[in-house]
């Protein structure tokens, strides 16, 4: 069977800009020419089929790439579906554009869009799209909390930012972590793909939480020694007893 590209998309019910598209980002194989016109073949429908169906399980084009390349295998593919799943525990039924997290949380629109801009405010990826959720809210919600005590704008955006960029390289070495020491003796132990693929994921279940739980404890706990520290050299007698006060209720309640 050859195509035209007008009958190849109509058959995978996509656009034909859509066909050319993932033809320039090396999704699809050329198309075999007959002078100056592109035929598309049977291996171009079943292609399409399977980056739709990719795309339907919330795959970027670029991991859908790799896949396609052979780049990643059958236990990669299973490490995504639960990376998926993951965000997916706690989503609610739908997601929220910037428009309506800027009414909800009460920050102006332009703001929102200057702190995703910067990477300050990361979006939730589903399904191939992006969109922000009640957690997003209530996050938004905090950070204007800190401008109604009295902390100005610029000050907490440089805090953020410095935040930011330290989070992101402690996540980068977990991810690299994981990647060295779990992921690829995984992938060079030769074991069928279900078996991989279980392995792979269920690591990365037993691994989330406790890494998340340990850097949420640590900085917890390092914020409260550096605020009952700073006290004690700069306050006065009652502000140092309300702060040892706190800080003990505190941890009290982080051990409990």
């Amino acid at each position: 069977m050859e195509l035209r590209v007008e009958h190849l998309a109509a058959r995978a019910d996509v656009s034909v800009d859509t066909v050319r598209f993932y033809q320039a980002r090396g999704l699809l194989p050329p198309p075999r020419r007959q002078g100056r016109i592109a035929l598309y073949g049977d291996e171009h429908v079943l292609r399409l089929e399977r980056i739709r169906a990719l795309q339907a399980r919330g795959f970027t084009l670029a991991t859908i790439g790799r896949l396609l390349r052979g780049e990643l295998d059958a236990a990669d593919e299973s490490l995504v579906v639960a990376l998926e799943a993951e965000a997916e525990a706690d989503r609610p039924e739908s997601f929220l554009d910037l428009a309506e997290l800027a009414e909800q949380s009460g920050i102006p629109l332009g703001l929102l869009q200057a702190l995703e801009q910067d990477g300050l405010l990361v979006p939730r990826r589903h399904a191939g799209r992006a969109g922000y959720t009640e957690a997003d809210v209530t996050a938004a919600r905090a950070g204007l909390g800190l401008l109604e005590h009295g902390l100005p704008l610029p000050d907490v955006l440089a805090l953020a930012k410095q935040h930011h960029l330290a989070m992101r390289a402690v996540a980068e070495r977990a991810v690299a972590l994981f990647d060295e020491h779990i992921r690829q003796p995984l992938r060079e132990a030769g074991l069928p793909d279900d078996e991989a693929a279980a392995r792979l994921v269920d690591a990365f279940r037993a691994l989330l939480p406790s890494t998340t739980e340990l850097v949420e404890h640590h900085f917890r706990r390092t914020l409260l020694q550096v605020a009952q520290e700073h006290i004690e050299s700069v306050g006065g007698e009652a502000e140092r007893a309300a702060v040892d006060a706190e800080t003990a209720r505190r941890l009290d309640a982080l051990t409990s």
